[in-house]
């Protein structure tokens, strides 16, 4: 698997957080796209998809699961219906990696931990990892969805 160090840019963001059981994901992802609409903000190179995945959702428990939903929009995020919140992601050196597929196991970010870290000689940051959904929509088929994912280092 190819992975390159590079710097991911700062980032604001409008994030729903999500806390709970993977199973109840979609829900929270329905939201964000509610909100999404309702501000006319359709996927672009502008208004990108991410998630920030602050433990594995195969090795926690399904109430500490937590992720931030994020979608990069430069405007200040009024309070809304949805619950949707306005964040910043910080520039960050990061180890990046592309994953090709279904999104329900990311086989880069396993590979990121697993195997690229404990041999790179890199620490991670105290920063959760970080997906980008570079392709999203409902007319994309898992075969042909692309995920990068960046590994934040110390």
């Amino acid at each position: 698997m190819d992975v390159q160090i590079v710097t991911f840019p700062e980032t604001r963001v409008a994030v729903l957080e999500h806390l709970g059981p993977p199973e109840h994901e979609h829900q929270s992802i329905m939201r964000l796209v509610a909100w999404r609409r309702a501000n006319q903000l359709p996927p672009s190179p502008q208004h990108r998809s991410y998630g920030l995945h602050y433990n594995d959702p195969f090795s926690v428990p399904p109430e500490e699961y937590r992720l931030d939903l994020c979608v990069s929009f430069d405007g200040e995020v009024a309070p809304n219906e949805f619950g949707v919140i306005g964040k910043t992601i910080p520039e960050l050196r990061c180890a990046r990696a592309r994953h090709l597929g279904s999104r329900h196991r990311v086989t880069a970010a396993d590979h990121l931990y697993s195997v690229w870290l404990p041999r790179s000689g890199e620490q991670m940051a105290d920063y959760p990892i970080i997906f980008h959904y570079v392709n999203v929509g409902p007319d994309i088929k898992e075969p042909d969805m692309i995920t990068d994912v960046y590994l934040p280092l110390a």
